[in-house]
């Protein structure tokens, strides 16, 4: 913001980047989750290793705290003042 950005252009800079780190989690997540939910199918019960519902559950929960995790200090930061910042 100190070199001009708006506000609300910061706020989606930095949630871009959250929820592309958090989409790459869940991607290499999802697929480490097949491969080990077959080694561990006797374990499990009430759902099957890959039931789809589970797993489209799960990321779509980690995708929403991942963006509110990213939304609230995007938030605050773009609420300060530039020259305030800069001056600390």
């Amino acid at each position: 913001m100190a070199l001009g950005e708006s506000a609300r252009r910061v706020r989606a800079r930095v949630m871009r980047q959250t929820l592309v780190l958090a989409l790459i989690g869940v991607g290499i997540g999802l697929a480490a989750s097949i491969v080990v939910s077959r080694l561990i199918a006797s374990m499990l019960f009430g759902v099957g290793p890959t039931d789809g519902v589970t797993f489209v559950a799960m990321s779509a929960l980690l995708l929403a705290v991942s963006g509110l995790a990213g939304y609230l200090p995007a938030r605050w930061a773009s609420k300060v003042d530039p020259m305030e910042a800069l001056r600390d």
